[in-house]
This record gives C-alpha cells, sequence and structure tokens, in this order.
C-alpha cells in the first residue's frame, strides 16, 4: 500500500533527506575539484545519462497523471525542468545551460529541497521522483562549482531572459486555467521563503527583485577579473 498524508517539513523524513543532500553536496564539490580532465568529461557524460534514465520515468509518469486534473498537476514548475537542464548542461558541457543550470539549481530548487510543498510520502514511487528531480540539479549545481565553472554575464542574460519567458507563459496558463503554477497567483500552502515577501501580488514583484540582484550578486565573483579564455563548461 502506498502512504498517505502529507510531507511534513522539517520532519524526520526531511532531515533525514537533507542529511543525504548535504552529503551529495559535499561529494559534488571534491568530485569536481579532483577529477582529471579526462576523467571529468567521462563523469559529466555518464553522470547526464543517470540523471535521464533516474528522472525521465517519473516526469512521464507527472504528465500521465497530469490528464486527470489538469488545472493543479501539470508538471510545469522550474524544478520540472531543471533536472532535464541539469542532464543537458552535464552531457554537452554548453555554457548557456550550465549558466541555467547554476542559477536554477543553487536558488529555485534549492528553495524546493529546504521547503518542499509535497503531499507525498515514503514510500510512494512519485515520492522518491519529487526528491531525484530536486536534488539532481542542486548536486549538479554544486558540482560545476566544484569544478570552478561559474556564469559569465552573458549566462546571466540568458538565464534570467529564459526565466521571464516560463513566469510569462505560467501567468497566462494560470489565467487560463484558474491554476496557480509556479505560486504566481497565491503562496504554497507550508511554509516558504515567499511568506516572508509580503501579500500577493507584490510577493512575485519582490521576489523577481531579489532574482535578478541575487543572481547578479552570485554571477560578479565568477568575473571580478578579466579572464583571457573560460572552459567550455563555464556560462
Amino acid at each position: 500500500m502506498l502512504a498517505v498524508g502529507r510531507f511534513q517539513v522539517f520532519g524526520p523524513e526531511h532531515l533525514v533527506i537533507l542529511g543525504i543532500f548535504a552529503l551529495g553536496c559535499l561529494v559534488a564539490v571534491l568530485l569536481g575539484r579532483r577529477l582529471s580532465p579526462l576523467v571529468e568529461a567521462t563523469f559529466r557524460r555518464v553522470t547526464g545519462v543517470v540523471i535521464l534514465v533516474v528522472c525521465g520515468p517519473f516526469e512521464a509518469a507527472d504528465w500521465l497523471h497530469a490528464v486527470d486534473d489538469w488545472r493543479t498537476s501539470l508538471p510545469v514548475q522550474i524544478c520540472d525542468f531543471a533536472w532535464l537542464v541539469a542532464a543537458v548542461a552535464l552531457l554537452t558541457g554548453s555554457a548557456r545551460w550550465s549558466a541555467l543550470l547554476y542559477f536554477w539549481g543553487l536558488t529555485l530548487s534549492l528553495q524546493g529541497v529546504l521547503t518542499p510543498d509535497l503531499d507525498l510520502v515514503f514510500p510512494d514511487p512519485q515520492f522518491f521522483g519529487f526528491w531525484a528531480r530536486h536534488l539532481a540539479p542542486v548536486w549538479a549545481a554544486v558540482y560545476l562549482v566544484g569544478a570552478r565553472a561559474g556564469p559569465t554575464w552573458r549566462g546571466y542574460r540568458f538565464a534570467l531572459s529564459l526565466t521571464a519567458m516560463w513566469a510569462a507563459v505560467l501567468m497566462v496558463l494560470n489565467t487560463l486555467l484558474g491554476s496557480n503554477y509556479g505560486y504566481l497567483n497565491a503562496k504554497p500552502v507550508t511554509h516558504s521563503l515567499l511568506d516572508v515577501l509580503g501579500p500577493w501580488p507584490w510577493y512575485v514583484l519582490v521576489e523577481a527583485v531579489l532574482i535578478v540582484v541575487g543572481w547578479a550578486l552570485i554571477t560578479w565573483p565568477w568575473n571580478r577579473t578579466a579572464e583571457p579564455e573560460r572552459t567550455s563548461r563555464s556560462a
């Protein structure tokens, strides 16, 4: 039988997952710093394939389940795409996709790990799917940091543009369906960082400003001095 209930933020299950998450971050940093270039390229591609194989079926299942409830169940949140961005960035070494992974993984996906809005509990299969798709992009982004593959300002602009396009599409979708995808119409029922940003619609505007400024702040350290060349994996 599948477990019934709602996942408790910072409850026992969540604390175990956060411990696994922290350990995974440590391993990702060490691998990024210590792998030789030849081994690193192979590791990236293998990891990208693993992410596709593990996360793909869960995403497909979510789309099948969404047929019954288009208003609340469509997998169109950032975290539903971030795992795919992680796989593409690792497989291709693309500067732009690595930049997008850096920003989405270290901010938006990370928020989903720390304050998950989850109706499923262990051992529901989609419980594992939720965490696989939330942990993978953060770990992959941390790996890039360990490998010193940070974004340029061009990558910053690319990430902002794509995120703004995603938000615009979801606003239209929410208007048509009366939904709340992206939490653009209301805050999640669980506690999250949005709770301190004020009421709707102001928290949406504040969140947008925080993203623009926050992403700029985590871009600046990688661009303090001019570099003659950047690796193909830097953004």
